[in-house]
């Protein structure tokens, strides 16, 4: 059962969003970056495993954002969401089919492979889904998620041989950093007082 998009009826005001960071909690192109290294690891192996390097590192991103519509998919059917932060939560998934996309295009234009989703049962897993008991619980993971997956993102930037893809990559890490910043606005957390805070 899929998420299915929800017409915007009623428009959420940006600091009533607590939907937004529950969406954002799912955001998983921050799930796979759990560990901000996994986009760093795969620029120094990317060449082995796909016609260049680039093609490696977006299609380690691609992996990331294919765990992020599963987490969206996931916190959807947990049953501990409410009506608004599943709107909202609509809406980040489509942001992210929306990266899946256009990486499966860089991908191919490079002459790689897109990697396969996985089953929905092993990113539940990864991701600890029997432990997330609240809407809390979502939205606090989905704060860690997205701050991991902005900095992955703008980390891999200067690993990629191509403007054009490090220009995709710093518009992710924009998309990223939109939802860490609805997420932390969700649950009334500060915004960082100094700058340069993100990479």
């Amino acid at each position: 059962m899929h998420i299915q998009q929800v017409p915007p009826k009623k428009q959420l005001s940006r600091r009533g969003f607590i939907g937004r960071g529950t969406t954002a909690t799912l955001s998983v192109a921050g799930l796979s970056v759990l560990s901000g290294g996994a986009l760093a690891m795969a620029s120094r192996k990317g060449a082995k495993e796909e016609p260049s390097t680039d093609a490696g590192l977006i299609n380690t991103a691609l992996s990331l954002e294919h765990e992020g519509i599963a987490a969206y998919q996931i916190a959807a059917e947990s049953g501990v969401l409410n009506d608004a932060v599943l709107q909202v939560g609509i809406l980040f998934q489509s942001h992210h089919k929306g990266h899946r996309d256009e990486l499966i295009k860089a991908v191919r234009e490079l002459g790689g492979t897109p990697v396969e989703a996985k089953a929905i049962s092993e990113y539940a897993e990864a991701l600890g889904a029997d432990k997330l008991k609240s809407q809390a619980d979502i939205l606090q993971l989905a704060i860690s998620l997205e701050l991991g997956a902005a900095n992955a993102y703008l980390g891999v930037i200067p690993s990629l041989s191509d403007h054009e893809f490090g220009h995709l990559f710093a518009r992710l890490a924009a998309d990223e950093a939109m939802h860490w910043t609805a997420l932390k606005g969700a649950v009334g957390e500060a915004l960082p007082k100094n700058a340069l805070y993100f990479g």
